[in-house]
């Protein structure tokens, strides 16, 4: 792992410790919105909603303890960058399992702004493009046909809303306060998802237990997991910041496992392997200009 910069406030253990929780709250994205999808009596649009809904709560008391700065309040293409990551991602999850989706979603971010990265003049170093290959053979793999494939239809929504998210990280990259103007695009997120949910409202109510798990999505996984996600990371290098998020697909993996019964088949492992370890020679190669930053985060959001 890369050196962590420290402040002297902010003791090494205390700082991973931080970022362990942030990690799991990202993982625990997926999980949640499995769970809800699956046994929670709850569609995916009121989920969408209610998660961007309690996210915005929660971000919104985060930022009221801060210092005010109203330079960086979100704006309307980022909200919708938002919107398109969390409601792809949640209809994705209809009919993708945990471990499987997460791998979709965290080599579309990373190809995202991998991508946009060489169309402003970047161009990858050998072990970087050894990377790349390995990763996109890794993805072929998982979507070739076979047994273990994933539905078309879901997964290519969840590589929209890698994409989506991609998009998101890279307009963030420049916001000098990422904690308040993501508050401000949860808000206009949820303002958009809404009416959606309206709109697509059937007769029966939303489960008790599906309301929960949103809840549990938008405040803890992704309003709390970004508070913690901001506040540690100062203290992190851009390296470590882009490398420590490999975990979140292995946590998702593990999770599915433990809550969901959805242990991956060897596809799905030795796809991971190829898709993880590519993405990693490509954010460790030692010249690398590849896009990093406070939204590069891959499970979460």
């Amino acid at each position: 792992m890369n050196e962590v910069t420290m402040s002297s406030d902010r003791p090494r253990g205390y700082v991973w410790l931080l970022t362990t929780l942030a990690m799991v709250a990202f993982a625990a994205n997926s999980l949640l919105c499995r769970a809800a999808l699956a046994d929670g009596g709850i569609d995916p649009a009121d989920f969408t909603a209610v998660r961007l809904l309690s996210g915005a709560l929660v971000l919104a008391v985060v930022v009221r303890l801060q210092p005010a700065d109203r330079a960086s309040t979100g704006n309307w293409p980022s909200a919708s960058a938002l919107f398109a990551y969390v409601g792809c991602f949640t209809f994705a999850y209809v009919a993708l399992p945990a471990a499987t989706g997460a791998l979709l979603l965290f080599a579309a971010v990373q190809a995202t702004m991998i991508l946009q990265g060489m169309r402003q003049g970047e161009r990858p170093g050998g072990r970087q493009l050894a990377g790349i290959l390995l990763a996109c053979a890794g993805v072929g793999a998982l979507l070739a046909p076979g047994l273990e494939a994933p539905p078309p239809g879901a997964a290519l929504l969840m590589l929209l809303a890698g994409v989506a998210w991609g998009i998101y990280s890279l307009r963030g990259r420049s916001v000098g306060d990422p904690a308040r103007a993501t508050a401000g695009n949860f808000l206009r997120a949820a303002m958009l998802a809404v009416p959606l949910a309206a709109l697509l409202r059937n007769e029966e109510l939303p489960g008790q237990a599906g309301i929960c798990y949103a809840i549990a999505s938008g405040a803890l996984a992704s309003g709390g997991g970004y508070a913690i996600w901001y506040a540690v990371l100062p203290a992190l290098k851009a390296a470590s910041a882009a490398t420590v998020q490999l975990s979140v697909p292995a946590l998702v993996a593990l999770g599915g496992v433990a809550f969901l019964g959805e242990p991956p088949g060897p596809r799905v492992v030795l796809s991971a392997l190829a898709i993880l370890g590519g993405i990693a020679l490509v954010l460790t190669e030692p010249a690398s200009s590849t896009p990093r930053g406070p939204s590069s985060v891959a499970g979460g959001s």
